[in-house]
């Protein structure tokens, strides 16, 4: 049987009927079990959004990455993933400068989303005019280890040396990678084409993590 979720009296809950308990962020075995099929099936991303928008349930960051030398194309999917990210509630982190970061930053912005930025300088006005949160680290392309540490899902949007470094330590510490648009397609690393492919994976790895 595949994944699916259901709200049932305001929960959500799994294939199995467990509910989501959002103060622990996991799954808890509900008596009531053998009522999950009084409601139809919902998305994984509706899930989400009940959970972390109605519900409080913690707004872990998904990390978006990309060149700083995007092209045009890679800036258009980097605002959508950006604004889709925004659209499941969950925060945003990126390296906040130019690029696909900004592109991203500003998707998730316009959305309403909150924008985490990781610099590499000591300087936090060098974050691009969309980033809310910006943290200064002083510790140069380093911090692309912060990002992918902080993230539990990193979607890499485009190519680039420094983009490949993040999904490389993205999969070293176990994190989801997805991979869209030229972003190398990496052994392990998930390839997406669309962006609700990518925020579906999102999103079922998010409720996983309460597994």
């Amino acid at each position: 049987m595949g994944q699916f979720w259901r709200q049932w009296n305001g929960a959500i809950r799994d294939e199995r009927g467990r509910t989501f308990d959002p103060s622990g962020h996991v799954w808890r075995e509900s008596a009531d079990a053998g009522d999950r099929l009084s409601e139809p099936p919902i998305s994984g991303a509706e899930a989400v959004r009940a959970l972390v928008l109605g519900q409080g349930a913690r707004k872990i960051p998904v990390g978006i990455i990309g060149p700083n030398e995007a092209s045009p194309a890679e800036m258009l999917l980097a605002e959508s993933v950006g604004a889709a990210v925004a659209g499941l509630g969950l925060p945003m982190i990126c390296g906040g400068r130019g690029g696909a970061m900004e592109a991203a930053s500003r998707g998730a912005a316009k959305a309403g989303g909150l924008v985490i930025g990781i610099l590499p300088s000591h300087d936090w006005m060098s974050a691009n005019a969309y980033v809310t949160l910006p943290i200064a680290s002083g510790i140069g392309e380093a911090r692309n280890a912060i990002i992918a540490s902080a993230c539990f899902t990193l979607i890499a949007v485009g190519g680039g040396h420094g983009t490949l470094s993040e999904m490389a330590l993205g999969l070293k510490m176990g994190r989801l990678v997805i991979a869209m648009g030229a972003a190398s397609r990496i052994p392990e690393a998930m390839a997406c084409e669309d962006v609700d492919g990518a925020i579906d994976a999102v999103a079922i790895r998010y409720l996983g993590l309460g597994r």
